[in-house]
């Protein structure tokens, strides 16, 4: 049976440092990311991550941005690196992420890369149609018909400035959750992060010292839950969706015919 933890409550997680505050959710996040790949950590293991400050994540080939970065956000926002690729990611209240720790040979932890995200992006879209969002994942095929026109529009330095396969969009197109992976000795670590409430482009462009007109691209590129649904969607409904979909995922034997592993 694997280890699955509901919406991070930091309060009761006595395995985090003790010098990290409630508030720290986006840090405790990173260290259980880190901690779940270790030779004698449990997988599969997930959780799902909700924050209550804003904060920006640095993907690993990032590290060499994290000083001017903090020292542009001061006491405004914490800066981290996580050890995934990817671009930066800003968290806040209206972000939701997930990040779901598996051992090698795991039918979700696919030996070719993207297709580890196909089964991701399906209970994305269950969590999401249950909260009354719509949505859809990108084929491999459609991205390769759009290669060109992406790089032209592309913000490479933001996760959300470009698509991977089976990532989540739109109706027309617009990305609301983006994944990352990073593949250790020990086991496979997938995450992934939602787009519940608008995002504030503007305050990460400019904490990384990129221009307005990026932070213009990432607002007609993106889409939050609660604009496709018309109406304000609450961050932690959403949050225990992706909870259940996820243990639901993990633990239906592999004989039965709902599984969802590619």
């Amino acid at each position: 049976m694997p280890s699955t933890d509901s919406s991070f409550s930091p309060e009761a997680d006595s395995s985090s440092p003790a010098s990290l505050r409630p508030s720290d959710v986006a840090a405790i996040e990173q260290d259980w990311n880190r901690r779940h790949l270790d030779a004698d950590a449990p997988r599969p293991a997930f959780r799902v991550w909700r924050y209550a400050r804003p904060a920006i994540v640095l993907g690993v080939s990032q590290r060499s941005r994290l000083m001017h970065t903090r020292a542009r956000a001061g006491d405004r926002l914490d800066v981290l690196v996580r050890d995934s690729g990817g671009g930066a990611v800003l968290t806040w209240p209206g972000f939701v992420s997930l990040s779901v720790a598996l051992p090698h040979g795991h039918p979700g932890a696919a030996s070719r890369v993207h297709e580890s995200y196909r089964w991701l992006g399906e209970i994305h879209l269950q969590a999401l149609a249950m909260v009354g969002v719509g949505a859809r994942l990108v084929a491999p095929e459609q991205l390769r018909a759009t290669v060109t026109e992406r790089r032209a529009s592309d913000v490479g330095w933001a996760c959300f400035g470009s698509l991977a396969p089976w990532e989540v969009v739109s109706g027309d197109g617009r990305k609301l959750a983006g994944f990352a992976q990073k593949r250790g000795r020990h086991g496979v670590l997938l995450v992934a992060g939602t787009l519940v409430t608008p995002p504030d482009w503007p305050l990460l462009a400019r904490t990384l010292g990129e221009s307005p007109e990026d932070a213009a691209t990432l607002g007609r590129q993106t889409v939050c839950a609660s604009e496709i649904a018309g109406r304000p969607v609450d961050p932690a409904a959403f949050a225990g969706q992706l909870s259940a979909r996820v243990r639901d995922a993990l633990t239906v034997p592999s004989g039965d015919s709902g599984r969802r592993f590619a």
